[in-house]
């Protein structure tokens, strides 16, 4: 008896070691290379440092971050799987799409990790320095005007028809994969604008046509706002952590409590100024109420726009 005692203890311990060994993936839903995709890199070993386990990004991209998403969302809620997504997927797409593979309720947030306003970015040799040039050329350009995009659906699709509509001008909108590749196409005048975290700026040596805040900012103060240039929209794009829902309170607390410190890192601080993104941290409860905030804002906009996936 106290041999099959023993061996049922010892192989306890070797399921909890084996359990407590189990890395956890990081889903991205957008292309290796973009913003989302550098901040998960940031977090992951020092959140893997608090919570015990080897974190892994994994980036799987498509229809504007909703595969990714929706991957997420029929995972297993054990704390294994997690989902790295900025503002399209979580809270855009929901009243885009009336066929998206997941619902919001399918995700339980965990921390909100950054916040910045959209810059409108152009290549140097476009010759585009204003938002007036912007729409100048699409007036002249009669259709043939190109902004790229992270998808359709996506927040730099949102807004850049949310100026083509307000200044009654016609743009064509070509998506992609992801910011990383919407930045290869700008740099190579395969599109003309596109609107997104500002990171890649400074980084390609951009230029910043405008900022989509009510203020110019500090991390850009040569750059007008679009209000300066007589366009009043204001938008930003956020990224947070998430957990299939269902997920088990206790490990969503721990995950959260490692999302706050690994914010407070030098190296991530650094990281994340990199990316011209300031930190933003929400825990569980404040950001699960922004979120329904940003849920109600783009509703209103995406319907009464009359917005789709074909635009």
């Amino acid at each position: 008896m106290q041999r099959i005692f023993a061996a049922f203890l010892l192989g306890l311990v070797t399921l909890n070691l084996a359990q407590a060994q189990t890395p956890i993936t990081i889903v991205v839903n957008f292309a290796a290379g973009g913003s989302a995709d550098r901040m998960a890199r940031l977090i992951a070993p020092e959140m893997a440092e608090t919570l015990g386990s080897q974190l892994v990004v994994k980036n799987v991209t498509g229809a504007a971050g909703a595969i990714g998403a929706a991957e997420v969302a029929r995972a297993r809620p054990d704390g294994n799987t997690l989902l790295l997504s900025t503002t399209g997927p979580m809270a855009i797409q929901p009243f885009f799409r009336s066929d998206l593979p997941y619902r919001v309720a399918d995700f339980a947030p965990i921390c909100l990790l950054g916040d910045a306003p959209v810059m409108m970015m152009a290549a140097p040799i476009s010759g585009l320095r204003t938002v007036q040039d912007v729409v100048e050329r699409a007036r002249q350009t009669g259709g043939g005007f190109n902004y790229g995009s992270a998808g359709p659906g996506s927040l730099p699709h949102i807004v850049m028809a949310a100026l083509a509509q307000t200044a009654s001008v016609p743009m064509t909108h070509i998506p992609f994969r992801g910011s990383s590749e919407a930045i290869i196409a700008l740099l190579r005048n395969d599109i003309s604008i596109y609107a997104d975290l500002p990171g890649p700026l400074r980084a390609n040596n951009l230029i910043g046509v405008g900022v989509m805040a009510e203020s110019r900012t500090a991390e850009f103060p040569e750059t007008p706002t679009l209000r300066e240039q007589g366009f009043d929209l204001v938008y930003s794009i956020w990224a947070g952590l998430y957990a299939p829902a269902g997920t088990p309170q206790a490990f969503l607390a721990r995950a959260e409590a490692a999302c706050e410190k690994a914010l407070r890192v030098p190296a991530v601080v650094e990281g994340f100024a990199r990316l011209s993104t300031p930190i933003t941290f929400r825990g569980q409860r404040d950001f699960a109420l922004m979120q329904q905030a940003e849920l109600e804002k783009f509703r209103t906009i995406v319907q009464g726009a009359g917005l789709k996936p074909g635009d």
